[in-house]
């Protein structure tokens, strides 16, 4: 019950223009990761309450400005890795090791070099979060690296050992990012 009640009101919320800043007390630590999750949770207690740490998320709301999804970290940074949210772990992924997204339903796939990783999360979200200057989302399913493409024939590219489709509207994208002779 407590689960369908949060999916409830975190989706309600999500669909607001202005969500509100939201500080989440509790007394299981167990969910301290995942509601970093949302962007309109600014800060996380654990009860029983301190006065000085209550005073102290109380401010942190106050002057914390709502940007998206801060799990995370945006294409501007100047880091070359990120933070995926996976099984209430925060896991580091180096980005330029990355050579294919894949969206599967409610999930995205992560391929990097080493390892896959599956994330809760949707296309739009990673694809916001990516730098636009080494990957680019070539088919409604897909992003890929541009470094990594070892062959291009017709309408599909190959990255390892993966073929992947490119639809037709991004093909001209695709070949317009890329260093042609």
């Amino acid at each position: 019950m407590y689960k369908n009640l949060k999916n409830t009101i975190t989706d309600f919320i999500k669909t607001l223009k202005n969500p509100p800043k939201i500080i989440l007390t509790t007394s299981d630590p167990k969910f301290a990761i995942e509601a970093f999750e949302y962007d309109f949770i600014v800060d996380y207690l654990l009860k029983p309450l301190e006065s000085s740490r209550f005073q102290k998320a109380i401010k942190k709301a106050n002057n914390k400005k709502l940007e998206p999804q801060q799990t995370v970290l945006k294409s501007e940074d100047t880091s070359n890795d990120f933070y995926v949210n996976i099984d209430r772990r925060l896991i580091k992924i180096d980005l330029p090791s990355i050579y294919l997204v894949e969206a599967k339903g409610d999930y995205i796939n992560i391929k990097t070099e080493d390892k896959h990783y599956k994330v809760h999360s949707t296309l739009k979200k990673i694809e916001e979060k990516l730098p636009d200057a080494l990957f680019l989302k070539i088919h409604r399913s897909y992003i890929i690296n541009l470094k990594k493409i070892i062959d291009i024939e017709d309408n599909s590219v190959l990255i390892k050992k993966d073929v992947i489709p490119v639809s037709r509207s991004k093909r001209p994208e695709l070949m317009k990012r890329l260093d042609l002779l």
